[in-house]
């Protein structure tokens, strides 16, 4: 994997974990039932676990910055269009969360950096398995 793609992988971790606070700060588990039932397992405190949740989502992201896509393993590959595609779904969602209430949604403001690193990589990654097949 190209050291822009290993990159732009890790930018994508950071931005999520600011899409991370930005969901914390405004309290999204208050607004949206996947995360009030997600923060309810982690702790009776729905603050507290979704921080926590969310914390647990930006170390993994940077787990497999570390172990698998900066050393150019064989599942980079994998693993960037996992997270990609994953966070490029976050993105999307939010935007149209927001647009369905045609206001702010917790999430919204940091979504375009998601959906634009996201976009970058899923591009990249599909422009290699195009090369690499022939």
């Amino acid at each position: 994997m190209p050291a822009r793609m290993r990159t732009a992988f890790l930018w994508l971790i950071v931005a999520q974990a600011g899409h991370s606070i930005e969901e914390v700060v405004f309290r999204l588990y208050d607004v949206f039932a996947p995360a009030r039932f997600i923060s309810g397992l982690l702790s009776d405190d729905l603050a507290r676990g979704f921080a926590v949740a969310n914390m647990l989502l930006v170390a993994a992201g940077l787990a497999c910055y570390v172990a698998i896509v900066r050393p150019g393993r064989s599942a980079a590959r994998g693993v960037a269009w996992f997270w990609s595609l994953l966070e490029f779904g976050n993105g999307t969602g939010h935007c149209a969360f927001a647009l369905a209430r045609l206001g702010y949604f917790p999430g919204v403001a940091t979504a375009p950096a998601l959906l634009g690193i996201a976009g970058y990589l899923l591009r990249h990654l599909g422009r290699a398995a195009t090369h690499s097949r022939g």
